[in-house]
Order: structure tokens, then C-alpha cells, then sequence
């Protein structure tokens, strides 16, 4: 295999990636242009005090789907996805600010660009693979950026249950002591209280836009603190006090977790070496002997070996992680 042949392969993974690039980009103006227009259209309809008659209308200043919002054949196709819902919700838990045609974009783009990559060098399982690894990217990384969120969340979630507890002592209502932890938390505390303050200045009943912040942070503190809220508006009680003792519960739990990960990093250590050794051995084997390492990437045998390989350390690797995972 010559030089050509790998610049051939990268100049068919730059030209595929940009040109998805670029499709994204586009997607995005297109939905950015008909969510401007839509919503100017629904500011006029106001300013001219039209009365909507059914749901739909009256809610389509707050919420508007993905085929309203691009509209047409692709509108049509993306809201009938499998799982689509589900995608939307690990969109939203994430915070990326990705549309869910635009996640498909970049899972479609990517498995392009390093399938027609990989059959420029290698043979078809290769590209296979190439193109299967490429569709999970996306995925891999919407799953790292919603479990950061989360965790950055719960680290600054009791601080945010003192400042709402201590605006409840002063006083204030509880919609006063939303604005407040909305204003004067860290992120992303303050974004998604934020996004509850508003929905309820807008109209929406507090109870569903509480059960709405714990879909999007799907945590066990998260929905004790939507419970005591919701039995504390049915039976009453003082609900600082049930707010000050949340607190403290969840960071007796910070503090159980923390001594867990200190008593199971030798076995995450552990596998994080075992799945990295071989393929840093491979590699430093290719670059001193590229010889010795041929037959075993060139060859079908080879090929089919190493696929096996990496299965396998797959496997263990996954498993390890699973055995050093505690619930709590």
C-alpha cells in the first residue's frame, strides 16, 4: 500500500466531512429562519388580539415541533424516526443545542466520511466497521456531554436547595425563590431553573413544568426535591425545612460516592490499561517493524483476527467498567 492511497483516503474523509459540514450548517439557517418567522408570525397574531380556538394554536408560541419548524418531506420523515422522542430528551439533558435533524446529519456524515475512507485503504469489512464506529460518534459524544451535565448539575445542586432554602426563610414565595437560584446559580443549575421561572411567568402550571426539569435531569434528587414540592403544595408543611434536609441527604451521598470511587479506581485503572496496552503495542510493533505487522493488517486472516481482538477487549473492557459501576 503507497502513499497515494492513504492521501486518496484522507482527501475522501475531508471532502465527505465538509460537505456534511456544510448541510448542518445549512439545516441549522433553515430552522433558525422558519423559527424567526413563525414566531413573528405568532407575536402579530397577538399584537392583533386573535383568539385562538383549539390547543395547538395557542401553544405554538412555546413549543414547536421538528416539522413545523423545517417543514416538508423532511419534517415529515424526522418526526416518524424510531426513538425519536428519546433522542430529542438526550438532546435536551445534554445541552448541545442540536436539533434532532441535526443529530442524524452528523451520525450520517460521519459513518460516510470514514466508510468511504476506510474502502479506499481497506477492503469492505473494514469500511464496515469504519462506517459503524463513525455512526456512533455522534452517539458516544452526546452520551459524554449529558452525563458532564448531570454531574455538574448534582455537584451544584445543593448550593441551589440552600439559596432557594434561605429566600423561603426570608419570606419569599417559592416563585420568588426560583428567580433567585435562576439568577444566582452556577450553570447548568441556573439554566434549567431558569427555563422553570419562565415557564411558569408564561402560564404553564407549576407541577408539570417541575415534572419537566426532572425529565431533563433524570436524577434521584432531582425528583425528591419535585415530590416534596408537589406534597407541600397538596398537604403543606414547612418546606424550607424539607429543602434543608434534601440538602443535607445529598451531600451525605457526595460524600459516599466520592469514598466508592476511591475503593474501586485500582479496578477502573485496571481496565482503562487493559484496553489500551495491545493497541499501543500494535502500534509502537508497526512503527519499529512495519514488516512483522503487515501480514496482520493486510491480510484476511490478519484482518479477521484483529477484528476478533478488538471485540474481545471490547467485551472485557465493558465488563470491568461494569463490575466497578455501583449504584447508590
Amino acid at each position: 500500500m503507497d502513499t497515494q492511497e492513504w492521501l486518496m483516503a484522507l482527501m475522501v474523509f475531508g471532502a465527505v466531512a465538509l460537505a456534511i459540514g456544510s448541510a448542518v450548517l445549512l439545516w441549522e439557517g433553515i430552522r433558525a429562519f422558519r423559527r424567526q418567522r413563525a414566531a413573528t408570525r405568532a407575536l402579530r397574531r397577538v399584537h392583533r388580539e386573535e383568539k385562538a380556538d383549539d390547543a395547538q394554536d395557542r401553544e405554538s408560541i412555546l413549543r414547536r415541533r421538528e416539522e413545523d419548524e423545517v417543514g416538508g418531506v423532511v419534517g415529515f420523515i424526522l418526526t416518524r424516526l424510531p426513538h425519536q422522542a428519546d433522542v430529542q430528551q438526550r438532546l435536551e439533558q445534554s445541552g448541545v443545542g442540536w436539533s434532532v435533524g441535526t443529530f442524524f446529519l452528523l451520525s450520517i456524515g460521519w459513518a460516510l466520511a470514514l466508510g468511504l475512507a476506510a474502502i479506499m485503504v481497506v477492503d469492505l469489512l473494514f469500511a464496515a466497521v469504519a462506517a459503524a464506529i463513525g455512526l456512533l460518534l455522534p452517539w458516544i459524544h452526546l452520551a459524554r456531554k449529558r452525563a458532564q451535565r448531570i454531574e455538574a448539575f448534582e455537584e451544584v445542586f445543593p448550593e441551589a436547595l440552600d439559596l432557594m432554602t434561605r429566600s423561603i426563610r426570608a419570606g419569599h414565595a417559592f416563585a420568588t425563590g426560583l428567580q433567585v437560584v435562576a439568577e444566582e446559580s452556577e450553570e447548568p443549575v441556573r439554566a434549567e431553573f431558569k427555563q422553570v421561572h419562565e415557564e411558569t411567568r408564561f402560564g404553564l402550571p407549576l407541577d408539570e413544568s417541575l415534572r419537566g426539569l426532572a425529565d431533563r435531569m433524570d436524577l434521584v434528587d432531582v425528583r425528591l426535591f419535585v415530590t416534596s414540592i408537589l406534597i407541600q403544595r397538596e398537604a403543606g408543611g414547612n418546606l424550607a425545612e424539607k429543602l434543608d434536609g434534601l440538602s443535607r441527604i445529598i451531600r451525605a451521598r457526595f460524600k459516599f460516592r466520592r469514598q466508592v470511587k476511591i475503593h474501586t479506581a485500582h479496578g477502573r485503572m485496571t481496565g482503562t490499561v487493559i484496553a489500551l496496552a495491545p493497541l499501543v503495542a500494535g502500534i509502537l510493533l508497526y512503527l519499529v517493524n512495519p514488516d512483522y505487522m503487515e501480514p496482520l493488517i493486510f491480510e484476511p486472516a490478519g484482518r479477521l483476527m484483529l477484528f476478533v481482538a478488538f471485540l474481545m477487549m471490547l467485551i472485557g473492557f465493558f465488563f470491568i467498567r461494569r463490575i466497578t459501576d455501583i449504584d447508590y
